[in-house]
């Protein structure tokens, strides 16, 4: 992709939702407002998910219920090197130019992976 089109795609993004997944399995949920040459990504609206540490008791018979915790942090940067997983998260209403048909399916969120979001400054989205 190169740049114009890269430039486009980015400015496509702005003020959508983000889901920011990082190398310590933290995930943060806001919107996009821009990101740097580094790589980092700038959310607001932010809250940042955690998982629970784990049981320090012994495994049991019974199944676990894994229950994420959360928190309201606002407006956040995302350090590049850290982010594992970027995802788009739109109604199916919004992708009316985009191929979709303006209906709302399963949970009524299209999610577009958006891994190697910007390897090398250049925006390469994964085929949705």
């Amino acid at each position: 992709m190169d740049k114009p089109q890269s430039e486009t795609y980015l400015t496509s993004l702005l003020n959508k939702t983000l889901r920011i997944t990082t190398t310590d399995t933290r995930m943060f949920l806001g919107q996009f407002k821009c990101t740097d040459s580094d790589l980092n990504i700038i959310l607001s609206q932010t809250y940042e998910y955690r998982l629970p540490p784990p049981p320090k008791s012994s495994p049991s018979s019974t199944p676990a219920v894994l229950d994420m915790t959360s928190r309201y942090v606002g407006l956040v940067v995302v350090p590049g090197p850290y982010i594992t997983r970027i995802e788009v998260e739109e109604f199916e209403s919004q992708m009316k130019g985009k191929g979709g048909s303006g209906k709302m399916v399963g949970e009524g969120l299209k999610k577009a992976s958006a891994e190697a979001f910007c390897a090398g400054g250049v925006c390469e989205p994964d085929t949705v």
